[in-house]
């Protein structure tokens, strides 16, 4: 058994086949030295959320992109967590990743969303992922796997931030 610490991984995509993006993700993932899969959750479908600092033309081209696929993983690692998230972007580039427009559409996203109870604030990585607790398609499946979790900032469990959300976009489990 792999010691270490315990991490939550947030998987999107909207392009070619989002689901088997996902499992391709997840595959790569467990083959990383240094990370164990320990849970995954259901996949979800979700709808597109447009950053409100998006501009008109953005906005309206934003709004046209598919429906993401969205889940959670809880992974030990011994990483830490500037190597783990090199080992994230290094499977989006291997899937075909290209940053583009900020909320656009994408092949894959692979999100650090809680190391542990670590705060991390930095030019490169920030954890807690700093919009986590304003997106339904992050906390339903993270809710899954670890509604207990307590969120290192604001000292609410991830169900306590779900339920206090205000979303009306959608998330049904696929």
């Amino acid at each position: 058994m792999l010691e270490g610490i315990l991490a939550y991984i947030g998987i999107g995509a909207n392009l070619q086949d989002p689901l088997e993006q996902c499992r391709q993700a997840l595959e790569e993932l467990s083959a990383v030295s240094g990370i164990a899969l320990e849970r995954v959750s259901s996949f979800y479908r979700t709808e597109p959320v447009i950053p409100e600092s998006a501009v008109r033309e953005q906005r309206e081209e934003l709004e046209k992109q598919g429906w993401f696929v969205n889940a959670a993983a809880e992974i030990r690692t011994v990483l830490p967590p500037w190597k783990l998230l090199k080992e994230l972007r290094r499977i989006e580039n291997s899937l075909g990743r290209v940053r583009t427009v900020k909320g656009g559409p994408r092949i894959i996203d692979l999100d650090i969303l809680l190391y542990g109870q670590e705060i991390v604030r930095d030019e490169e990585l920030t954890v807690p992922h700093p919009e986590m607790h304003r997106r339904l398609f992050v906390l339903e499946p993270l809710c899954e796997i670890a509604s207990y979790l307590i969120h290192p900032v604001f000292g609410v469990s991830m169900r306590g931030l779900k339920d206090r959300l205000d979303n009306d976009k959608i998330v049904e489990r696929i």
